[in-house]
């Protein structure tokens, strides 16, 4: 396969992986937003999310206070946010129609009718009318278009190189959440009662799909260090860094090149350091330290991937 080709496919599906965990972060600060709480606790909430996509900067060049309407804006429809949903969606509709040869027929309308009635929505108002409702239908358009690839593509390296994409921008987004609300959790600890916790941490699973997931797993009360355990090691949870991990390295083996061999390498230890490890050993260690050491071997494995594979 040309490296410009996959390359277009990667980041086709990194973009639409952002877009959806952009919704589902938004979609959950809305929620949380909606129950009584002070003014400080609110806009902690948001700026919580401009914090996870290391936004801040350019966030206060555009807006002198935080609130949801200006966060939601600036994630959802900011075109000089290159992270925002607009900008998101616009650029996996771009590189799919660069490789336009390499995808179903499916794959494509998919992509090109998620952008065109993104746009509509936008000028319709659906943002401001109905956030949530908003926000699921950009959630359901990424799981269409991921259905639309696993049950039309043939599996073959330009189907490798989707979903490799995907897991590889899930993972940092998974470990960027817990990173962010687990800091927040410490700086306000014992300012919460039970109740809170619950609703607190609650949030924080369901915006990875994860709430009955845990109460499967757990049949227990929400804990902090099992709600790390569950996204950080389990490797049936379908957004936890194991299974993200694992599953990126069985695509790149799919396409191995004979450049890769210190990629493979790297990310097969990082796959055996999550499948190995204890949520008891991550917590005495500290769970930022660990995330911040994971978020730099991402980073290293994408930057790696680009100098193998791509352009």
């Amino acid at each position: 396969m040309l490296s410009r080709t996959a390359d277009h496919l990667y980041w086709m599906s990194r973009y639409i992986e952002r877009a959806e965990n952009t919704a589902r972060l938004l979609d959950i600060a809305y929620q949380t937003s909606l129950q009584p709480q002070s003014a400080d606790e609110s806009e902690q909430t948001w700026r919580s999310l401009i914090s996870i996509s290391e936004l801040n900067s350019l966030y206060g060049t555009k807006y002198s206070t935080i609130n949801a309407r200006h966060v939601m804006e600036f994630m959802v429809a900011d075109e000089s946010n290159l992270s925002s949903i607009f900008n998101c969606l616009r650029a996996a509709r771009e590189n799919a129609r660069a490789v336009r040869g390499a995808l179903t027929t499916e794959v494509w309308e998919t992509m090109n009718q998620t952008w065109l009635e993104f746009r509509r929505l936008l000028r319709e108002g659906a943002l401001q009318r109905d956030p949530s409702q908003f926000f699921e239908w950009v959630k359901y358009r990424s799981h269409l278009s991921r259905g639309v690839t696993v049950g039309t593509m043939l599996q073959d390296e330009a189907f490798h190189f989707i979903r490799i994409g995907s897991f590889l921008e899930r993972s940092d987004n998974t470990a960027r959440l817990l990173d962010v609300k687990f800091y927040r959790q410490e700086q306000t600890q014992g300012e919460h009662d039970a109740a809170r916790d619950f609703y607190y941490w609650s949030a924080v699973l369901r915006s990875v799909s994860g709430f009955e997931i845990y109460r499967k797993v757990y049949s227990n009360v929400i804990q902090p260090d099992k709600v790390a355990e569950l996204l950080i090691l389990r490797p049936d949870m379908p957004r936890s860094l194991s299974h993200c991990i694992t599953r990126m390295q069985a695509n790149l083996k799919r396409v191995a090149n004979p450049q890769s061999g210190e990629t493979l390498r790297r990310v097969g230890r990082l796959e055996a350091k999550l499948a190995f490890g204890s949520i008891d050993e991550i917590l005495t260690e500290g769970l930022h330290p660990f995330l911040d050491g994971f978020l730099a071997e991402v980073s290293d494995l994408g930057d790696r991937i680009s100098k193998d594979f791509l352009v």
